[in-house]
């Protein structure tokens, strides 16, 4: 039953390094040094295909396939199918999907428990014969109550003498179907006084008639994690078994299974923290329940912590390798600032997105003393970060888009933009000055008129005159009107599970949807790939999902600095 193709035997070579280590890593290089596994060094990523990944599977993926690479080792990708009812093929080629834009290269190492299903069965039945293992009637609350609690300790099962012969058919008749769900497991024979309650004769296989997304009906029976986890490990050579704290618990089960049975490897468990977030939440239970009761769109909703949800925002894999490396690995559990995850995409695209004007919340402006019938083409560069990205082109005309905030009736000597009598800079074109505003009958301005500098050409002073503000703008004539999709935290709290339900603590201002906002007609050419800035809103993509050539939608990945927001906010207070 087992592969040998799956246990490689070629040692790592030149693997010395003389960079500061991670525990992990310094654990691993140790084992190098003292010959452990033949100088092996194999990893792996086993998700339960229960779910969509989140940015915590992505430090799990990044760390595992990262120590492979780094030592000259292996790494594979193992799903953990051993629970049918949740699981689903959905959510294993979305696995897979994020796995690959992460850039993990797993090449033929994609592997499944269930492929083991067989031989894990013959460990189980090996267990019964040497003693260690029985079959248990006590339905789950029982087994529960016989478990005892952290300062008593547990009571054996009836059945725990049951002899192996009788074990051995019951699970025979339990792996054919011929009990009911609930009506006996199999549990392994430890120690019902263990201060380690996972000690304590844990479950091994339960029954259940439930149609596998592999395996069809074959089975009725199916192991429990702990069981198979651990095996799998070993049957694939699985030398470093790298998980996350909440399983250190579950270790001394892990070792004690590779202990007593007849495994052809003994793979070595090593902990660290997991990834928390501040605004974020990160069971898969939990987003499920999300998903389900319609909080969020879907799995890739783009609030989601989700890789496809960052994906969908913008995230490159680059910005979340960026944020990995950052945070690093550490023993003990602690919560990231999710701001730190916007620096790390903030970063890297103020360096590589290029610059274009869209105007979120349109207000029309007429320049009256600009020739009708006139477009002119300005010349605007794509990136002040980078010189090499050189320049476009952008029309200009007589009717004109700016946003709505950057105009006021009556301003305080700090607003720089747009008032009546004002003059102000149009971003790479003309000085021009409001001279008068139209309002509709709810009192709302709906237009402007203005006139501009001819000799202001660039947006340079002819004279010497001094023009604080700066405005994007975009030509009325040839705007792109697109959706875009402003996204803030899912959740208002820092700690959305620190008190009470975590549903009550969902910000209801997490999505914006402006369906009229107006682009320059330089977005029709971009790609789901690019990234771009817009002036003073943030950094934009297009939605991988919604978006078509006929109706484009756009998604704001993250916000810039606004220091007059800042200003006005502490002007208020």
């Amino acid at each position: 039953m087992i592969d040998p193709k799956n246990s490689p035997e070629t040692p790592c070579e030149g693997t010395e390094t003389t960079e500061s280590l991670d525990f992990i890593r310094t654990q691993v290089q140790a084992d190098l040094n003292s010959g452990l596994n033949d100088g092996r060094v194999h990893t792996r990523f086993p998700p339960e295909p229960n779910g969509y990944l989140h940015i915590g599977h992505a430090k799990s993926i990044l760390l595992n396939s990262g120590i492979a690479g780094e030592f000259g080792g292996k790494f594979n990708l193992r799903f953990d199918d051993t629970n049918p009812e949740k699981e689903d093929l959905e959510y294993v080629e979305s696995i897979k999907e994020d796995m690959k834009w992460l850039g993990t290269d797993w090449e033929e190492r994609e592997f499944y428990a269930s492929d083991y299903f067989e031989q894990l069965y013959e460990w189980a039945q090996f267990l019964i014969r040497e003693g260690k293992a029985y079959v248990c009637s006590l339905n789950l609350e029982q087994i529960r109550e016989y478990r005892g609690t952290v300062k008593e300790a547990g009571r054996p099962s009836p059945d725990r003498d049951r002899t192996a012969e009788e074990s051995l058919e019951l699970l025979d008749g339990m792996r054919h179907g011929k009990f009911e769900e609930g009506a006996y497991t199999l549990r392994a024979k430890i120690d019902m006084a263990h201060s380690n309650m996972k000690m304590r004769d844990p479950l091994i296989y339960r029954i259940r008639k439930v149609t596998h997304h592999r395996t069809g009906n074959e089975w009725k029976i199916y192991p429990f994690y702990d069981f198979a986890h651990g095996q799998s490990d070993a049957i694939e050579g699985i030398t470093h078994s790298i998980c996350t704290l909440e399983f250190e618990v579950n270790r001394p089960l892990y070792e004690w299974f590779i202990a007593n049975l007849p495994v052809p490897s003994e793979p070595r468990q090593i902990e660290f923290a997991r990834l928390n977030l501040t605004y974020t939440i990160m069971s898969k239970r939990k987003l499920l329940q999300l998903v389900e009761q319609n909080h969020v769109n879907s799995w890739d909703d783009p609030r989601m912590p989700t890789i496809s949800g960052l994906r969908r925002l913008g995230y490159t894999s680059e910005s979340i390798r960026t944020f990995c490396d950052r945070i690093g690995l550490a023993k003990r559990d602690s919560t990231v600032d999710l701001d730190l995850l916007k620096w790390a995409i903030r970063s890297e695209l103020n360096l590589t997105a290029t610059r274009y004007m869209g105007v979120l919340r349109p207000l029309k402006v007429v320049i009256t003393n600009y020739p009708e019938g006139k477009v002119e083409d300005i010349e605007c560069v794509n990136n002040p970060e980078d010189e090499s990205a050189g320049t476009r082109t952008v029309p200009f005309s007589r009717e004109i888009y700016i946003e709505q905030d950057d105009f006021r009736i009556e301003a305080n000597r700090k607003f720089f933009r747009l008032k009546p009598g004002k003059e102000v800079r149009l971003k790479h074109a003309y000085f021009v000055t409001c001279d008068e505003y139209i309002q509709n009958d709810d009192g709302e301005v709906v237009e402007l008129r203005c006139t501009y500098d001819p000799e202001s050409y660039g947006g340079q002073s002819p004279d010497g005159r001094k023009v604080k503000g700066t405005l994007h703008w975009v030509s009325a004539e040839h705007a792109v009107t697109a959706e875009v999709r402003l996204y803030d935290n899912l959740f208002r709290e820092p700690f959305p599970e620190a008190e009470g339900h975590f549903l009550e603590n969902l910000n209801p201002d997490s999505l914006e949807i402006l369906t009229n906002a107006k682009l320059e007609t330089n977005i029709s050419e971009v790609t789901a790939e690019n990234r771009w800035q817009f002036m003073r809103h943030g950094y934009f993509c297009l939605d991988s999902k919604d978006s078509t050539p006929e109706k484009l939608v756009i998604n704001r990945t993250v916000t810039l600095k606004d220091s007059w927001a800042k200003l006005e906010a502490k002007t208020k207070k």
